[in-house]
């Protein structure tokens, strides 16, 4: 399990600002800042991709009141999964 960090959490919050569904991060950088914590508290709790993918469908269509097909939230799911996993690797523990 990861400690809670400024650096994992500024590398999630370029991940969103990259994804950015609602296309605003070039102007507002810490919109997705409301997901930071949910999310990380469900990564390191062990939740896979289709869990991610869940969390950031409901995040764009219910928070943000957009269509979260256009957005993609089970690419980016993969992404954070792919992320997160790396990060556990690099730091000698198991995803």
């Amino acid at each position: 399990m990861q400690p809670w960090s400024p650096s994992v959490e500024n590398d999630l919050r370029h991940l969103l600002n990259e994804w950015d569904p609602i296309g605003v991060a070039d102007e507002v950088p810490d919109e997705y800042d409301c997901m930071l914590a949910p999310m990380l508290q469900r990564l390191r709790g062990g939740a896979d991709e289709t869990q991610i993918g869940t969390f950031l469908r409901n995040e764009v269509e219910q928070h943000f009141g957009l269509d979260p097909l256009g957005a993609r939230p089970e690419a980016m799911a993969s992404r954070v999964i792919a992320w997160w996993t790396a990060l556990e690797v690099a730091h000698g523990n198991s995803a």
